[in-house]
């Protein structure tokens, strides 16, 4: 399900006791400070979370020729090793102006 970020705020909390997925759209700008906003209710409620930025395995597989695709491979792999099964995902849609949240267990 879709919210504008203000839609989040006052259900945030009651989104992830539920365990709900959803989308956040119409960011403005906020889209850092809201995957952090985002972060910290979900780690409030003890449930761990990766945040990553969606379609950028693709980006690092393209500039793979130019040796920076392997340095982006090598930081996206490590990253994922040490956020290991989490509860939540939360994907920024930087192109989109979204956040996605993905409840995953």
């Amino acid at each position: 399900m879709e919210y504008t970020l203000i839609e989040v705020q006052k259900q945030l909390t009651d989104l992830i006791a539920q365990k709900r997925s959803f989308v956040v759209t119409s960011l403005s700008g906020d889209m850092l400070d809201t995957s952090k906003l985002l972060e910290s209710a979900i780690e409030a409620q003890g449930l761990r979370c990766r945040v990553y930025t969606r379609n950028r395995i693709a980006a690092a597989g393209a500039s793979i020729l130019v040796g920076a695709g392997a340095l982006s491979f090598a930081g996206i792999a490590a990253h994922n090793l040490l956020t290991l099964n989490p509860d939540y995902e939360i994907g920024r849609d930087i192109v989109n102006n979204k956040i996605y949240v993905d409840y995953k267990k």
